[in-house]
Order: structure tokens, then sequence, then C-alpha cells
């Protein structure tokens, strides 16, 4: 390191910072010693800059010179900073990105100036104003910019016209070149070589058709050209964009017409698996550059940013599952790099370890490449190959040997490059041997087979059978070669695991079934061929029963949950669910995306994946019957919430932040015994006293079951059945808690019939305040409690049973699991009776904690005899079961008798020991 020659009396001497070293900082001292003092202390920020740029302004220095000027005081600044400690990355790298807003932002606004002043402002179609955007993308957008770093501009103008002119008619121009000049004259500002450097390089190469492209683009033909030129690897430049300057049209309105252009075409609505071939591809193409770089100069093979392992490895891992999965899932949608990991952390997207070590990576290598930039002002990120350098580069990276540190730098690119090889390679440890390996060429390592013919002698018989009647399906033979390719592909890939036994072939067959309405979402066999874990888990399922067949035609989309590696280790989360929703809604809302419709489409999307993944563990047997029911109805409960929240806020007649709202379930809800497809049985109250209340509430009852009920192009969400509400379908939907509480607890002349006292038994309170909850509990145990004649209790409730047997009888010989004598409603109704005659001497029976666990607190009150309740509960668990498999298999519940002999024969003995003879 070098050091000044002090000699003893001059002992009190400042020690030289450790940035000292740098050549860089050398020649900044010789040239600019005196000028260092006018950029306030600390980390340059936005504010303190423009002060700076004031200063040399008044000195006076034009404003080409004081941007260079101010550039070379930032970067003295910043390196000393960064070399000894005080200034963390982000500091760096936002110093540099403000130094490029205020740059450009100046910049913009004399050239617009000088050209207005010759040519009239640029008009759109209504003679209004027209705006210019400077987008700033990759880094820039992300506020990340290194030390010596250019800045990637595209430059996009509001409306096509002309300007206005000069007040004589002369100077008029197109916009076209009235900001082709603009272009033009930032780029001397900010880009011209002077005597004082530079501010910044720009690259205009990423703008639409690249450098044969115009300098500025209309925001029309910008969107012509992604719509209908836009290649894959443009959706990456553009995931980081961001509009940089001028500074005064950063937060206008006028702005949401490009963010309409941009996010569709970077986020995809579907999940989009085939943008890892095109990474793939621009990934090999930046490998091969830099081997052509390298040729000659072993040297530059030790690239910290392009080399394997590098920064643009983590961030291609980043943007990659960005944008594979941002069109549904709007939280991942953010522009740096360290916030996008923690995101993808949070999402299960990636462990949290693997995010952690990426992050530290990345900070690592970061630091690493400034500090190569740091050394000579130069454009590069190839570490040198001087020892002096090396070591000081070492030192203030805080190592004290230079082995050490290239240690740790190894370390950090061998993790990068596994995570990113893993990534782009699918599911590594997997047999190759077996045709598991993921990518394009997976099956056979070599050239897919074209030929349907060829690929039917290699597939089983029932598999070749069904895949035969491709010969004439339009749908297949419309396919684009690379479709077809991967579709052959994943065919002979299901043909050898048939073949191996480790799936069956009805799974195969059904796979096909499912998969050939789909075939021109070539994303879907993107994602199957990509991970081999998916599709033999989505054969597996397919093998297990047919419903989740139907389900997966209807929602394609939750096929990607299986991708998840703790899927079958975890339970639905409601926390967890709506932390998810809120993060979702306040991305589109910081996109203005949250209009209706799309929020709808969020909260389906959001259920059917939920629902989804109850459904892979109820498959792989990782749950049991109850605990489906248990996830299922927590997920209901808290749809409920989340929609009713949503709603409320959009009501244009709310009255109070806060609703004075409740839902009570009843039925399947009320009992939390919720399937696959359940409808919900709910009634709506209120307790507000403004004057309003009832209006106002019935609109948001109303607005409330259109977003539950309404089918979008996601499908919808819950069937409703407001039936149990007061006075039925004849009743008010929505009725305030005293009118309820009355109904229900007989006061006046319209009251509550038995048979809503008993659908009362398996009432919960599913939403509202603490006071409404506890007030209904109060309302729903006065009810249940209440003195009963129990010879008429048992009369009615018996003749109930016999009119639901009527309304579903069952032919021939087969068993109802459900309705036949001895099924699941004798229970059901044998419970019902119990609670509402016995609960007041036995308040254990009070609870809503269902069918059960109810028999069993029966039993032990001494209301059943021993062993009859127990048997009884059993019994309603297994038929719970038989119904349930016989569902997920697409059945009508009915069996053979003989296999549920012993369940029906103990629920005979229910009724009879509660009913008698009746």
């Amino acid at each position: 390191m070098q050091s000044a020659d002090i000699s003893p009396a001059e002992h009190a001497t400042p020690a030289l910072p450790p940035a000292a070293y740098s050549r860089f900082w050398q020649r900044l001292h010789r040239r600019y010693d005196a000028l260092f003092p006018l950029l306030p202390a600390g980390v340059p920020t936005r504010a303190t800059m423009e002060q700076a740029l004031d200063a040399l302004l008044a000195q006076p220095y034009e404003l080409g010179a004081a941007l260079r000027i101010l550039r070379q005081l930032v970067l003295e600044r910043t390196m000393v900073l960064d070399c000894d400690g005080t200034a963390d990355l982000g500091a760096v790298t936002g110093s540099m990105t403000a130094l490029g807003e205020l740059a450009l932002d100046r910049a913009c606004q004399a050239a617009r100036a000088d050209l207005d002043s010759r040519h009239g402002a640029p008009q759109g179609p209504d003679g209004q104003p027209v705006q210019l955007w400077i987008i700033g993308m990759g880094k820039f957008g992300a506020r990340e910019l290194n030390v010596s770093s250019d800045i990637d501009l595209i430059y996009v103008y509001e409306h096509d016209g002309d300007t206005a002119g000069l007040p004589d008619g002369r100077g008029k121009l197109s916009n076209h070149e009235y900001f082709g000049r603009v272009v033009k004259a930032i780029y001397a500002l900010i880009g011209d070589t002077t005597e004082h450097g530079f501010v910044f390089r720009v690259d205009l190469a990423l703008r639409p058709n690249g450098n044969s492209g115009p300098a500025a683009v209309s925001l029309g033909s910008l969107e012509e050209y992604l719509l209908v030129q836009g290649r894959e690897w443009e959706r990456f430049a553009w995931l980081k964009s961001r509009i940089v300057a001028p500074t005064a049209c950063i937060a206008t309105p006028n702005v949401q017409g490009l963010r309409g252009v941009v996010l569709p075409f970077v986020f995809r609505r579907y999940l989009d698996y085939s943008v890892f071939d095109a990474l793939r591809s621009l990934h090999r193409q930046i490998r091969e550059h830099a081997t052509r770089r390298s040729a000659g100069h072993p040297e530059r093979a030790n690239d910290v940013k392009l080399s394997r392992g590098g920064i643009r490895e983590i961030e291609f891992t980043v943007q990659l599952l960005q944008v594979v999965r941002g069109g549904q899932f709007p939280e991942l949608r953010c522009r740096p790099t360290l916030e996008a990991l923690q995101r993808l952390a949070r999402a299960n997207l990636m462990p949290q370890e693997t995010a952690q070590q990426l992050a530290e990576a990345y900070t690592f290598l970061r630091g690493v490449e400034h500090r190569i930039q740091y050394l000579d002002d130069q454009q590069t990120h190839v570490l040198p190959t001087r020892d002096d350098d090396l070591e000081w580069i070492a030192r203030t990276m805080g190592f004290a040997r230079c082995q050490d540190f290239l240690h740790q730098l190894d370390a950090h690119r061998e993790l990068v490059a596994q995570e990113f090889d893993t990534l782009l390679g699918g599911d590594k440890a997997q047999d190759c041997a077996s045709g598991n390996c993921a990518g394009p060429r997976a099956i056979t390592g070599g050239p897919a087979i074209p030929d349907l013919e060829a690929l039917l002698e290699q597939l089983p018989p029932a598999l070749s059978s069904r895949v035969a009647e491709w010969r004439d399906l339009p749908r297949v033979r419309g396919l684009r070669d690379e479709a077809r390719t991967r579709l052959f592909r994943l065919v002979l890939r299901t043909a050898q695991w048939v073949q191996q036994g480790k799936v069956g072939e009805e799974a195969a067959v059904r796979m096909i079934n499912w998969l050939e309405p789909l075939l021109r979402r070539e994303s879907y066999l993107a994602l199957l061929l990509e991970r081999p874990s998916v599709h033999e888990r989505l054969l597996h399922m397919l093998g297990a029963a047919k419903w989740p067949a139907r389900y997966l035609q209807q929602h394609p989309g939750v096929i990607d949950e299986l991708a998840g590696e703790a899927l079958f280790q975890e339970r639905f989360s409601a926390a967890d669910f709506e932390h998810e929703m809120a993060l979702r809604l306040q991305a589109l809302e910081s996109t203005g995306e949250d209009d209706d419709e799309t929020l709808l489409n969020l909260l389906r999307r959001a259920h059917h994946a939920e629902t989804f993944r109850t459904l892979a563990r109820d498959v792989e047997g990782a749950i049991t019957v109850e605990q489906v029911a248990d996830d299922l109805s927590a997920l209901a409960d808290t749809v409920l919430r989340v929609t009713a929240s949503w709603c409320w806020q959009r009501l244009k007649n709310r009255h109070r932040e806060v609703p004075q709202f409740a839902i009570i379930g009843y039925g399947k809800l009320g009992g939390k015994e919720l399937g696959y497809g359940s409808d919900l049985d709910i009634v709506f109250v209120f307790d507000d006293a403004d004057d309003n209340a009832p209006e106002v509430y019935a609109a948001f009852v109303r607005k409330l079951i259109n977003w539950l009920t309404v089918k979008t192009g996601e499908g919808d969400l819950f069937e409703i059945d407001t039936a149990l509400r007061p006075n039925g379908n004849s009743g008010l939907l929505v009725t305030s808690f005293k009118a309820y509480a009355d109904y229900q607890q007989q006061r006046g002349s319209n009251t509550a019939w038995t048979w809503e006292h008993q659908a009362m038994t398996r009432a919960r309170f599913v939403l509202g305040s603490d006071d409404l909850a506890a007030r209904f509990d109060a309302v729903r145990e006065t009810v249940i409690t209440a003195p009963r004649d129990a010879a008429a209790l048992r009369e009615e409730i018996v003749s109930m049973r016999a009119r639901v047997r009527a309304a579903h009888p069952v032919r021939g010989t087969a068993f109802d699991v459900k309705h036949s004598e001895g099924g699941m409603v004798d229970a059901e109704f044998a419970v019902q009776y119990l609670v509402l005659s016995q609960s007041a001497q036995h308040r254990e029976l009070i609870d809503n904690v269902g069918n059960i666990a109810l028999l069993q607190r029966a039993e032990a009150a001494g209301l059943l005899p021993a062993g009859q309740g127990q048997a009884a509960a059993a019994a309603y668990r297994e038929l719970r079961r038989v119904q349930h498999q016989s569902r997920l298999n697409e059945g009508n519940g009915q069996v053979d008798p003989a296999s549920v002999q012993v369940q029906a024969d103990a629920i005979r003995q229910l009724w009879q020991t509660v009913f008698g003879d009746a």
C-alpha cells in the first residue's frame, strides 16, 4: 500500500485512508483537492449532491462540467467510506443511483428548455403537453448501480404529434424528431468525455430494435414492439425497469400508461416455465462471450460478474423465479436483488438458508467488484493480476491475508454456481439413468423423437392406444415443433416410469387426458419437463383417485404447488395466507392494478392453490379425513375474512372503517366438516345503530356474495346458501343481531322452527368482533339449552329424518353411507336430539366440537350405554372416510352393504337407544 513520506516533525498529520492506495483516488486528489469540501460530509445523498452541484454552478462551471466534477466528488467520498467500512453496499449503490437520477433530471430539464425555446413544446393529439420518460434498466432501475457502471436507458415519450412551433410559425418539429434531439442533448451533457471525464457511460442497446432503432420511441410504438416482437430475454431486461427522470413526471398519473404496457409483457398471467430455455440461451451466450474475451488472456477468466458463480448468476437465479411466478404472485415483483431474495424465501420458493447464503455472496461479490473499479475507474469486473492490488482488495474486504480472501471468494462463487446449475438443470438428485434428469434434452441426451409412430412403438399398450388418438387430433398437429418435441419427451419419460414400475399405466393415461386440452398452454409442458419431481408427483396423484384430475383440469395453474419440497410436511396456516394476500394486495396497489377483476382472480387463484395443497396431502395419505375437513374449513374462514375486508374497503357508501358485522356459519362450515367443493351455509348479521345501517349492510352483503360466487376466468370461490337466515329465503338477506337473537330465542310472533334449532347445534361464529362473538355464543347456548318437551322433540326430529330420507331414496341393494338407515345422517340427527334435550343438564354437550366428540361425551355423561358412544363415533369416522374416498373417485357414496356392516349396525343401535322403534 502506498503511503505519504511523513517526517517525525509531521507525526500529527492524519493517516491517509485505505482508499488512498487507489490510483484513481490519487488522480482525483491531484486535480480536485480544493473542491472536495463542496460535498457535505457523510454518505452522498440526492440533497447533498444538489447542494454541491449548485455550488459548482455558482463557481461558475457550466452544467456539463459541473455534473462531471460532481461525479468525481461523489466517487471519492464513496470510495473512502466504502473502503474504511463506514458505508455498506446499499449506501454505495444508493449514492451512485441518486447521482444518475440527479444528472439525468438536470440534463433533461436543460435539453427540453433549450429545444422548447427554438421549436415550441411537443403536443399530444388534443394539444396536451407530452411527457418524456427516461427509463433506467438493469442495475439503474433497481437502484444497484456500481461505482463505474454504465447506465442502460430507454427513452419513451407519451404521444406522437408535433411541437407548437414559435409564435411566427417557424421551428415546428414532429415529436419524434424533437425527442430524438433531446436524447442527443442529454448525452452531450452526461455521456461525452471532456477534460473532466464523463458523468456516466450511456448504453441505449436495450431499446426497441436495439442499435438500429430510434433513440426515443413513443408509448404506442413501444407497446406494439413488445406485443409483436418482444423476445423472452427482453422480459428479464424490463423486469427491473423504472422511470428515473425527469423527477417531475415520476409521480404523475400519466406513467400508469407505461406500467400498463410493461407489466403484462414481463409477467404473464400463468406460471411461465417456458422462460427457462430463454435464460439458458442467454446465459450460454454470456458464457461464450466471456470465453472468447479470455482466449489468450487467462487473467480475464476471473470475472466476478460474468464467470461461473458470479454476480450475473445470482441475478439470473432471482429474475428467473420472479418472471416464472410474478404474474400470479405480485408480491414477488420487486427490483433490488437482495429484497427479491427475501421475498422468494417468504414465498417458499427458496429455502431461507439459501436466500441468506446468496445474499451474502451477492454482497461480497459486489464489494469486490467495487474495489476492482476503484483501482483505476475502469468498467471491469476482472480480478487484478498484480499482487499488491489483490492484497489491497483483501485488506479493504476485511482479510489479513490474500489467500483467505481468495478462499472466501471461491466458496461464495461455488455456492452460487451450484444453486444456479440446480435451478436451470432441475432436480439433480434424481437418477438420470431412469430418465429423471431435468432439462429439455433430459430423456435421451439426444434429439427428441419427432415422429408419432416412432414414439408409439416405445409405449406400453394402454398408453400407446391413448396417444395413438393424436394422429388425427388438430390440437397436436398444430403444435410448434418445439412444443411437440417437449410433449413427446414428456410422454417418453412417463412411459419409462411405467415400465420401471414407478407409476401405474392408468395414471399415465389420466395424465394424457388431463394434458390434452392444455396443449396450447406450452408452459405446462415446460414445467413438467423442467421439474421431474412435479411430473412424478402429478402421476402419483392422478393414479390415486379420479377427482384430482378434474380439479387440475379446472385449475391447471395449481400444478406448480407440487414443486414445493415441504408440501407434505406442512398444513394450512391462516396467518400465513392472510399475510401473503396482504402482500399481494400491496404489490397490486403499488402499480395501480388493484381493480376488482384482478382481486377476484387473485382470491380465486390463492384459494384454488391452498385447496390443491390439501388435496395433494390427502391423496398421499399425509393427513386424515378430519384434518382435511379442518384445513378446508379454516381456509373458508380465512377467505371469508379477506374477501369481506377487501369488499368493505371498496364499498362506496361505507360509513365507518371497520364494519359492525358478523358471519355465522352453519352446517358443514359451522361444524368444521367441509369437503372439496362444499357450499357454505351462512347467515349475515349487523349490530350498528347508524340510521343508514340496513341499506349499507345490504349493499355490502350483495357485493360480498357476488365476490364469492361470480365466475371469472379463474372460476369461483364458493356456492353460498343463506336459507338458514330468519324466515329463510323470504327473509332479509342481512338482519340486525337483535332481530336474529329474538327470532332464535322465540321472542315475539316470528320465531324459529325446531329444524332451525337443530341447525343451531352446529352453528359457529366465523367472522366479526369479539363482542359480537360473545353475544352470539350466549344466544346459541340459550337456544340449545332451552327447556323442551323431549317426546315432542323426538317426534319432530324423527319426522324430519323421514322427510330427508324420502328426498334421497336409495335404489337397489347398495348402502348409501350418508342417507341409508344406519348411515351418517342417522348419527347426526341422534346427536342433535341429545344436544337439544340434554345440554341444559349436561353442559359438556353445548360446545360445537363435532359429532364424534359429542357422541363420546354423551356416553361419558351416561346418556348412552357403555361402549355405544365410542362405537358410534368410530362408525361415523369410518363412514366419513368411505364417503370421502368415494367422492375422490367421483363415486356417489354407495357401497356394498357388507363392507360397512359393522359401522351401520353401530349407528342403528345408537338410533334405537335414542329414538326407540320410531
